[in-house]
């Protein structure tokens, strides 16, 4: 009788690891910070067609990073969740947190379950009515939550990106001076021409949807930001 062949549970756990990260890797980063008109994220993109970043429920955005297919189904599987959620019992009760946490275990699972694990990195952010009620959650492959303060950042230059921004966020910028501090630390860390931006923020002032994306001529208002 032949003996399956062995592997320890934890060279398994490392190589799935590596693997998933090597994915993340090759992905363009996206960040998020809190501003005093709401929260910004901002991602290199140079595609008009497939964004990154998108609406999930009225206060709430979803960004990811690595393989297209897969954080695309993930956002998907995130809108039914929050539109059954709404529907069964209120729209003020869809919140971030709860989202994160099914992303959390949904990865999770995959992770240690699937045939693979999945080579993405996600955000889910929300605006609240005052700076101190907005919320950051980042996702890993391996469903690993973080609730993250003032600003995030996913993907292949997330640490660098992350170590940047730290640097020139003292207090709560609006948007123009969001959008600068963003745009400088891609550039810095990247030391490259970014190729197109896509840029979207959770509106504080909005009455419910609060979700709008930035225009070229938003982008272009700012000098040290370039339009895409």
């Amino acid at each position: 009788m032949t003996m399956p062949f062995y592997v320890p549970p934890e060279q398994l756990v490392k190589d799935r690891a590596e693997y998933a990260k090597k994915g993340i890797a090759r992905g363009r980063s996206i960040v998020a910070l809190e501003t005093m008109d709401g929260v910004l994220l901002l991602a290199e993109n140079p595609s008009r067609t497939l964004t990154k970043i998108s609406e999930i429920y009225d206060r709430i955005a979803f960004a990811g990073v690595g393989r297209y297919n897969e954080f695309e189904a993930l956002r998907v599987a995130g809108i039914r969740h929050a539109d059954v959620k709404g529907y069964q019992y209120g729209r003020t009760d869809v919140m971030a947190k709860s989202l994160a946490s099914a992303f959390s275990h949904t990865l999770g699972q995959i992770f240690i379950q699937g045939a693979k694990p999945y080579e993405i990195e996600i955000l889910i952010t929300e605006v609240g009515s005052t700076p101190s009620e907005d919320r950051l959650y980042k996702v890993t492959f391996d469903g690993t939550l973080y609730d993250e303060e003032r600003f995030a950042a996913i993907g292949g230059q997330s640490e660098a990106l992350t170590a940047k921004i730290g640097e020139g966020f003292n207090g709560r910028p609006d948007l123009a001076g969001g959008l600068q501090l963003a745009a400088n630390a891609f550039r810095e860390v990247e030391d490259r021409t970014i190729e197109g931006w896509e840029a979207a923020i959770l509106d504080r002032g909005a009455e419910r949807r609060s979700f709008r994306r930035l225009t070229e001529e938003e982008l272009a208002a700012t000098n040290e930001v370039p339009s895409g």
